[in-house]
């Protein structure tokens, strides 16, 4: 009996690790069928809604043991991809331009979250009137693949779409009256129609928590400036905002951006929804209240299988039981971005022989690895991508081979093949958690002829960024009181 219960034990032991996806450098499969004819460069309606969309096999994650209970709201915020509310713009019919232009945003970004960096230790060191030089980093429009959320802000509550960014902290909308404002969907928000709606002081905390600020009357106005010259600018307000359209779920006194003035590449957005680790960002404002973590699952924006919108959870429900966790580390340097311990990559189940010294942070803020979601393909240091591309080139060497775009240089020819064998790639961090990543995470569709290009680039930075399209499908948690990255797969 003791040998049959000791088989049976190791029988279940065994069939848990073969299905887990995250955890431990274990060996994972040489190859992986990837299906082409699954991921597509598509275009949806404005604003398509994900009714209209196959549902997602686990269209929520798993909770924790404490379920909500039954009269509780989740507090949680549908977001969905920039692709699937295309709002007039002519050039989304052709695939080579968006590969370019996302190219293009994120080699900004790169360099702005870089910019920062450096600067940060600067904050206020040239006086609180240079209105004009304030900058701060975002994904609007140095991002490329842009996630939004739907919100209800002001009293009574009207709902807005605004942009999720985890490299940004403050959250600003378009205001009433506009000196120059962008088009956009929903009407302009109007802070004398909102009876909780009020100013912020000049010499409140709040407007001193700004990188630069500077003082109209009484009042505390701010200025953000991005790396294309778009820009906002305006009065620092208090409001109430609400988790989704008409939601009975308020967070009030959320200071934010009344911007006056605004202008730049948008896509009919109301603004940004800043969710960094700074103190001025949406979760920071709302963790005492709620607990301090967050999750979001990115869906898979060139999939045609899936649904295309998926919560953005705040509190206890956030981490899934499913997760495996990670250190989460914070600059020294500022506080804003989430950095996580990338030890190795793994190319067609074998190590690359990557120093995890390249993937480090160090003790004065420079180098590290930054979870974004405002990047669209992965970055890292040229040395370690020189490694990664010549590893996959190499296990890729039976598939036929394609001219590269702009910047991703490993691509091939899928056209007419309705299945074909890829070398599996897998990023390794720290404590042992593996995150294996889907077809669909590993190339990406760059035209409608079946090309399909390796969906990372070498870093003109000295920094690496994970980017949202490895994230596809994770649902990926902050827990900021624990200091733990959560990675959970096939959880949107």
């Amino acid at each position: 009996m003791k040998i049959f219960v000791l088989i049976l034990f190791a029988t279940l032991l065994s069939l848990r690790q073969s299905h887990e996806l995250e955890g431990g450098h274990k060996e994972h499969n040489e190859l992986i069928t990837f299906t082409p004819g699954h991921f597509k460069i598509l275009s949806f309606p404005p604003f398509a809604s994900r009714a209209t969309a196959p549902a997602a096999a686990n269209p929520r994650p798993q909770r924790q043991d404490h379920e909500l209970q039954e009269n509780e709201e989740e507090l949680a915020i549908e977001i969905l991809h920039r692709s699937s509310r295309r709002n007039g713009d002519p050039h989304h019919h052709d695939p080579l331009h968006d590969i370019h232009a996302a190219m293009e945003r994120d080699e900004a970004r790169l360099r702005w979250i870089h910019h920062r960096i450096q600067s940060s230790d600067h904050r206020h060191r040239r006086g609180r009137s240079l209105l004009q030089t304030a900058q701060v980093s975002s994904g609007l429009s140095l991002g490329s693949g842009e996630y939004f959320a739907r919100m209800g802000i002001g009293s009574p509550q009207r709902s807005y779409y605004l942009e999720l960014d985890t490299g940004s902290d403050v959250t600003w909308i378009q205001c009433a009256p506009c000196s120059s404002c962008y088009s956009q969907v929903d009407p302009i928000y109007d802070p004398s129609n909102s009876s909780s709606y009020r100013r912020v002081y000049c010499g409140s905390a709040l407007c001193q928590a700004l990188d630069y600020s500077a003082c109209q009357g009484m009042g505390c106005s701010y200025r953000v400036v991005y790396g294309d010259s778009s820009a906002s600018s305006g009065d620092l307000g208090i409001e109430s905002f609400y988790l989704g359209p008409n939601s009975s779920t308020a967070m009030r006194n959320i200071a934010f951006g009344c911007g006056h003035s605004n202008s730049g590449l948008f896509r009919g957005e109301a603004g940004l929804l800043g969710m960094g680790g700074g103190t001025l960002s949406f979760f920071s404002q709302i963790a005492a209240s709620i607990g301090p973590a967050f999750s979001y699952c990115l869906v898979d924006r060139y999939s045609q299988l899936q649904s295309r919108s998926s919560p953005l959870i705040f509190g206890r429900t956030a981490i899934p039981f499913a997760a495996r966790f990670t250190p989460l580390l914070k600059n020294p340097r500022i506080d804003t971005f989430y950095y996580a311990i990338l030890t190795g990559i793994s190319v067609g189940g074998t190590a690359l022989p990557i120093p995890p010294a390249q993937f480090a942070l160090t003790g004065n803020g420079t180098g590290g690895a930054i979870l974004d979601s405002g990047t669209s393909v992965t970055r890292v240091v040229p040395a370690a991508y020189a490694v990664l591309r010549d590893a996959y080139r190499a296990a890729s060497r039976n598939l036929p081979p394609a001219p590269g775009v702009y910047l991703l240089d490993t691509c091939f020819n899928f056209q007419g093949l309705p299945t074909v064998q890829i070398p599996s790639l897998v990023l390794h961090f720290d404590n042992d958690v593996d995150m294996v990543l889907p077809g669909g995470n590993i190339l990406i569709p760059v035209d409608r002829s079946g090309t399909f290009c390796l969906a990372f680039a070498p870093s003109s930075m000295p920094i690496s960024v994970i980017g949202n399209v490895q994230q596809q499908t994770f649902r990926i948690g902050f827990d900021l009181q624990r200091s733990l990255i959560a990675i959970a797969p096939r959880e949107c």
